[in-house]
């Protein structure tokens, strides 16, 4: 007979389960001495990032650029809000503290796993970066003086905003996998897009912004530890407990319910179209298959696609800036699979290697499908941007062409090379799935970003201070550079007991 839920089920067991996942996942590192460091790392730059710009010279300056900052600050609050929400939906309710098909065999709540999602969503460059820059400018806004009651409230704010999205997302997920849930879902945001544009361009953003409630929280702040900023603490540390408890309804109401997308994937029939005439045809043919029949990668690559174009399009942007969103796009997709590419395949991967084909061959066709999808997300980037950048001279045309190849180029090699040295077993099926463990994935992240912003930036600045002829130059010893080393990756790929151990451990 059914009984009621206990308060030890509904509460304490999902808490006392995700610590128990949590040592699990902290079990299996394979380096734990680097991720040790890693997790230093990060926390001295998050310290570094609080007291550096509060004691820089300026900070806390009544006027200048310390007082924009300050002024800007609840609006960057929105924009982390907005941030955390994009990408909790991209993921279908966020990243997997245990893989699902790990989780078949054992007792694991959907609390629990919307509680482990929750501590999994920090581990992202994106909410990192973004994290760190609104605990800066604050820095920079106030100075030393009354500092940490600031930091608080936006610690406070980033881990509300993040369980905010976390119920918004798990929310989406439970609508998408509904009847015509997937239309439903697609149709909204298309919706929101069209209204942010219209704002936009009607210039109400910033009577928006100006009524936003994070104005208030920034005020209370300011206050230093007084009644108003006690109230707003603790109004804001109880809404947080509600959020999160209010997150495990939907995430129970979607656990009831199948993906969509991901059984349609998995159930379609497909019509068999003719035979390419070459090996190389045929291996391109199967693997854009299994990268757009793969839920995370058609829905990663279209908010990568469309997400930074409509913000250049909404904000106007010039053309030097325009050169650095490739960048930003093509490393981002490559996170979605790229920097483990062989997971693609799965336990085919057995299969694919038993096939009488060159394996620099298969390792060719890889590259290229991954240099289709990365030039494919960013073109689209670049012609929403365009719409508004207007007709760029040979200069800007020569730099935004240069920035492209170059950056993609870097991506691949890198990404071909980090595929073959440490590769995981990983099931790619799933809309929340990652292509490695979600520290490693913030150190691929972090390097990636560095390097192509770097690399974009120089085409950038390229774009209005040299003739065109200067960026095909400079672009040439980047381009060698990636070449020399893809060809490296290669020559792994092609020594039998390496590719033997990337398969055998993909397809575990």
């Amino acid at each position: 007979m059914p009984t009621a839920h206990s308060w030890t089920d509904l509460v304490v067991r999902p808490v006392v389960d995700t610590a128990h996942l949590v040592r699990f996942r902290g079990a299996t590192v394979r380096r734990p001495r680097v991720a040790r460091i890693a997790w230093g790392t990060m926390l001295g730059i998050t310290a570094a990032v609080v007291v550096v710009p509060a004691l820089a010279p300026g900070a806390g300056a009544p006027t200048g650029r310390a007082f924009d900052a300050l002024l800007l600050l609840p609006t960057f609050m929105a924009g982390f809000l907005v941030l955390a929400l994009v990408s909790a939906v991209a993921s279908g309710g966020g990243r997997e503290l245990l893989p699902h098909e790990q989780a078949v065999a054992h007792p694991v709540s959907p609390t629990t796993d919307h509680l482990g999602a929750l501590l999994l969503a920090p581990l992202n460059i994106a909410w990192l970066l973004q994290a760190w820059f609104l605990l800066g400018s604050a820095a920079w806004a106030k100075g030393p003086d009354g500092l940490l009651a600031l930091e608080v409230v936006l610690l406070v704010w980033l881990a509300l905003a993040t369980a905010l999205a976390q119920v918004v997302a798990w929310s989406v997920e439970a609508v998408r996998r509904r009847s015509h849930g997937v239309a439903v879902v697609r149709t909204a945001g298309v919706a929101l897009a069209l209204v942010a544009l219209w704002l936009q361009l009607t210039d109400r953003w910033g009577p928006l912004l100006d009524a936003l409630p994070t104005l208030e929280l920034v005020v209370a702040g300011l206050d230093g530890h007084s009644p108003r900023w006690w109230a707003t603490v603790a109004g804001m540390l109880v809404a947080l407990v509600a959020t999160v408890a209010l997150g495990a309804w939907p995430a129970h109401l979607t656990a009831r319910r199948l993906p969509r997308d991901e059984q349609r994937v998995e159930s379609a029939s497909h019509a068999a179209r003719p035979t390419p005439c070459s090996e190389l045809g045929m291996l391109l043919r199967l693997d854009r298959a299994s990268v757009w029949r793969a839920v995370p990668m058609r829905r990663g690559l279209g908010v990568l696609a469309v997400g930074p174009g409509l913000v250049a399009l909404a904000g106007g942007l010039t053309w030097d800036m325009v050169v650095v969103l490739p960048g930003l796009v093509v490393s981002g997709g490559v996170l979605l699979f790229g920097v483990n590419a062989w997971s693609l395949d799965g336990r085919g991967g057995l299969w694919r290697e038993s096939l009488p084909v060159d394996p620099a061959l298969v390792f060719r066709a890889r590259s290229l499908v991954m240099a289709e999808w990365l030039l494919s997300a960013a073109a689209v980037t670049v012609v929403l941007a365009s719409l508004r950048a207007g007709v760029p001279d040979a200069s800007e045309a020569a730099a935004l062409l240069c920035a492209l190849v170059v950056v993609t180029a870097q991506v691949v090699a890198v990404a071909m090379t980090w595929s073959i040295r440490r590769p995981f077993s990983v099931d790619l099926r799933s809309a929340r799935a990652t292509p490695a463990p979600p520290v490693v994935m913030v150190g691929y992240s972090a390097r990636l970003a560095t390097s192509t912003t770097i690399t974009a930036m120089v085409f950038s600045a390229l774009s209005w201070t040299a003739p065109w002829w200067v960026s095909v130059a400079v672009a040439a010893p980047f381009l060698a550079w990636s070449g020399v080393r893809w060809r490296r990756a290669q020559r792994r790929w092609v020594d039998a007991p390496t590719r033997a151990l990337v398969v055998t451990t993909v397809a575990a």
